[in-house]
């Protein structure tokens, strides 16, 4: 009997932890950030107490009470779960297939054992380990290494840092292929002053626990993303993480539902993010219309898009040369395209020639800055040399960097280009809001970006002629449908969606489709 427990990304986009359960074997697939329950909690300056270990998540349902799963140095032993009666007690998991470093995946892996092994491709591995060296020590994001932690009159408090190393997690690489010797050495090494207890990143074997399983590849704003298949007392179990057609490796996910198709899977777990869109726009489309509005700007053009999306870092890359300007990213960037480039040569370095790095006023470096800003000090570009040239630059900036523009000074005809998703929630419809602030106030022009619907308050969407500066990382409603029809599953899980019911159609064709409420267990004899 196979069992599947769904412990998030039931009725919400992202936050996927499933439980896979056959005979003395349990794995999940992903175990992410559930952003849609935290934001009715928490903002940016509004965080679950560090101090308090695991008791914010728990109390407010942000992680499932798994007795056994989480690290003991975050549960005072058992006096956390005398306040939380376990749902079930799991001691003994044999991994997470990680389908790919987005948080809403990968994030509360943080609380997870480190001796929990994680399965996920290498470039997967070496992305969340950049982000995690690059961040701001946030318990929350310890994916590739565990701060160890200790109570103090209560307190859960970081441990010295010249006493306890950093506890790596074992990583079980796909495609061991792609490991150099230089991969390995910044595998363990940590920047700063911690030191790492290094575990050698070990090749993942075609089995976990005593199931055989597959990953494949597949296309999403991401790179490294893969799906799975689970060979299962019941059959295949397959699982897509996020994925879509239409990017420049569109041709992968084609693969991955062909492949598929050919186990005959029992059952296939499917995202279902964009099933209400009926367009879509190509990396190309986004390419085409972001150099006409750069070709227009007559000063500084600041791009804003995912931190992580590297192909969308590649078309503006592209677009800076055939507008002759130089791509300026932050050091947070140049670190992670140096971490992905010990997989993938296809990755530019921040020492190709169209890319130089922003050197931003600060008083105290970090490590990884610190290497950065030795590595590439040639690369380096302050505020000043971009206020007298303006012309000759495009700015890779979020609405977080965008106190710079102090410095900065943009003159007239400058211009703003918003190449991301609309917003999700009402934080970042206030981030818009105030965003719009900043550029009224100093006169730079947006483009793309999403305006609030005068006829329907509270909806906020990109002008018409604005459209088609962002490509999404998620297949459309009809290319899902037709996916899921090659691969052709005996029973259908729609997950990481708002829209089950959407899936529902299906049935005509023989699919049986079954929603799964959080917290449920679904048999399969």
């Amino acid at each position: 009997m196979v069992k599947l427990t769904f412990y998030g990304g039931v009725n919400e986009i992202g936050g996927n932890k499933v439980l896979l359960e056959d005979g003395d074997t349990r794995l999940f697939f992903d175990f992410g950030t559930s952003f849609a329950k935290r934001y009715l909690y928490f903002e940016e300056y509004l965080k679950p107490r560090a101090g308090a270990g695991l008791l914010d998540l728990l109390e407010l349902g942000l992680l499932p009470p798994l007795q056994g799963l989480y690290r003991e140095d975050l549960t005072c032993g058992a006096d956390l779960w005398r306040r939380f009666e376990p749902i079930a007690s799991l001691a003994e998991v044999d991994g997470v297939l990680l389908s790919h470093a987005h948080l809403d995946h990968s994030g509360y892996i943080s609380f997870l054992r480190p001796d929990i092994p994680i399965y996920a491709t290498a470039m997967t591995s070496f992305i969340a380990k950049a982000i995690q060296d690059s961040g701001k020590g946030d318990f929350e994001k310890e994916v590739c290494y565990a701060i160890p932690k200790e109570e103090r009159e209560g307190v859960f408090q970081s441990a010295d840092w010249k006493r306890e190393a950093a506890q790596q997690r074992g990583f079980r690489v796909l495609d061991p292929e792609t490991l150099t010797s230089d991969a390995l050495a910044f595998w363990q090494h940590l920047p700063g002053r911690r030191g790492l207890e290094a575990r050698r990143v070990s090749p993942a074997e075609n089995k976990i626990g005593s199931l055989c399983f597959r990953h494949f590849p597949v296309d999403h704003s991401i790179y490294g993303a893969a799906a799975f298949a689970v060979e299962t007392s019941s059959g295949w179990v397959v699982y897509t993480g996020d994925l879509r057609l239409h990017g420049k490796q569109g041709y992968l996910t084609k693969q991955f539902s062909e492949r598929a198709a050919q186990l005959e899977p029992t059952v296939l777990i499917c995202e279902g993010t964009n099933v209400e869109s009926s367009a879509r726009i190509s990396e190309d489309e986004v390419y085409t219309n972001a150099l006409r509005a750069v070709e227009k700007a007559e000063a500084l053009v600041i791009a804003d898009f995912g931190p992580r999306n590297i192909e969308r870092l590649l078309t503006f890359r592209q677009i800076a040369e055939a507008t002759n300007r130089c791509l300026v990213i932050l050091a947070k960037d140049a670190y992670l395209l140096q971490a992905m480039r010990y997989i993938s040569q296809q990755v530019p370095l921040a020492r190709d020639k169209a890319i130089a790095i922003y050197k931003d006023a600060k008083a105290k470096l970090d490590g990884w800055e610190r290497e950065v800003r030795k590595e590439y000090r040639d690369k380096l570009v302050t505020p000043e040399e971009i206020r007298q040239s303006q012309d000759w630059y495009i700015l890779c900036f979020s609405f977080f960097d965008i106190n710079e523009l102090p410095s900065l000074m943009p003159r007239k005809g400058s211009i703003y280009l918003y190449s991301s998703s609309e917003a999700h929630n009402e934080e970042q419809e206030m981030d818009f809001w105030r965003l719009r602030h900043w550029l009224d106030r100093f006169q730079m022009t947006g483009v793309g970006l999403p305006v609030e619907v005068e006829v329907e308050p509270s909806k906020w969407e990109i002008p018409e002629g604005e459209r088609g500066l962002h490509a999404s990382g998620h297949a459309i409603g009809p290319e899902l449908l037709h996916l899921i029809e090659q691969i052709r599953p005996r029973t259908l899980i729609p997950i990481h969606t708002e829209k089950p019911e959407y899936f529902q159609q299906l049935e005509r064709i023989g699919i049986k489709v079954r929603t799964a409420k959080e917290g449920e267990t679904l048999s399969f004899p």
